[in-house]
């Protein structure tokens, strides 16, 4: 082949078919040792490196991205560790509780406390009468007010996270010295909505519909399954004069 030839031909040569051809013959600088001396590569710091120093500092970059993504992701699972152990022990207290108040007082501590967030709230749908008041961080309301109320918010089954309207907030968190800023909102239901589980803080940005659920999910699942049971044994019965009349 002539110079002139070889001229030619490396003018047709593109970058990506010598990069598919080096991508093909991995072991192409093998015995090519005054090839490899002869290749210099521009450096950040302004001089020339060869191809060699050139790999040994991608490697190195390469090595330092992979430590940085392993740190992060051991941070991620110690994190995960400690919300699993919260979220365990809030649910431990909450199937010890002795009816709704209980089971609301029990969450609104663990929120408040072991989570160290602003504010809790149970709120239970039923038309029919407690045998005890609500108290704390339980409310009972029926559910046209909830529907009309929360609206939306309780069309799905997993949590709702945002600064949600002012309305919104202050029926789920009523009677507040500071006002809640962003909320993560769980429906509770078997086959129905039978409640929601909130929880809230005064920092407007906290919760935003992009952050995960995956805790909130695994408590709102538990309760869901507890709720239906524990309001059939707390609900006050008809009295017996009523079911009289009823029948008669």
């Amino acid at each position: 082949m002539t110079e002139q030839t070889a001229r030619e031909t490396a003018e047709t040569l593109t970058h990506e078919a010598v990069a598919e051809y080096l991508r093909e013959h991995p072991d192409f600088f093998l015995g090519q040792d005054e090839l490899l001396r002869s290749l210099t590569l521009p450096h950040d710091s302004g001089r020339a490196i060869s191809l060699v120093e050139r790999q040994v500092h991608l490697f190195r970059e390469q090595r330092d991205t992979l430590r940085r993504e392993l740190v992060e992701l051991v941070s991620i699972a110690r994190h995960n560790d400690r919300l699993f152990e919260k979220s365990k022990r809030l649910l431990l207290h909450v199937i010890e509780a002795d009816n709704l108040n209980d089971m609301a007082a029990a969450i609104d501590d663990s929120i408040r406390g072991d989570f160290g967030l602003d504010a809790a709230s149970v709120i239970v749908f039923t038309d029919q009468p407690l045998a005890e008041s609500p108290e704390g961080a339980l409310q009972v309301v029926s559910p046209q007010e909830a529907d009309e109320r929360l609206g939306d918010l309780l069309a799905g089954d997993r949590a709702v996270c945002g600064q949600f309207r002012e309305s919104e907030r202050a029926f789920l968190f009523p009677d507040r010295d500071e006002p809640i800023a962003s909320v993560a909102l769980v429906p509770l239901r078997d086959n129905e909505v039978r409640g929601v589980f909130a929880i809230g803080s005064c920092q407007p940005g906290y919760f935003d519909e992009n952050m995960g659920s995956l805790f909130l999910t695994y408590i709102s699942d538990t309760l869901s399954r507890l709720l239906p049971s524990m309001m059939q044994r707390y609900c006050e019965p008809p009295l017996v004069m009523d079911v009289v009349a009823e029948n008669s």
